[in-house]
């Protein structure tokens, strides 16, 4: 059914899932590293990490939606 560059092509879209569980990853390590630091602000900064990881894994849902797409077409 799929051709070989369709299954690269869904493969190489399938990275983008990958890569935004490691941008959320990032994300709150560096949101826990800065609350351990300043213990205060730390409220005020979880929106942002939480605003940031939300935006990550819409990117890896796009990601995971065009890897299929490719993959079915």
């Amino acid at each position: 059914m799929a051709t070989e560059l369709q299954l690269v092509g869904a493969g190489l879209a399938a990275i983008g899932t990958g890569a935004a569980a490691i941008g959320v990853g990032i994300i709150f390590g560096n949101f826990v590293n800065g609350a351990l630091r300043n213990p205060s602000a730390a409220a005020g900064q979880f929106t942002n990490a939480i605003i940031g990881a939300a935006l990550a894994e819409g990117l890896g849902i796009f990601a995971f939606l065009i890897a299929i797409l490719l993959y079915l077409k």
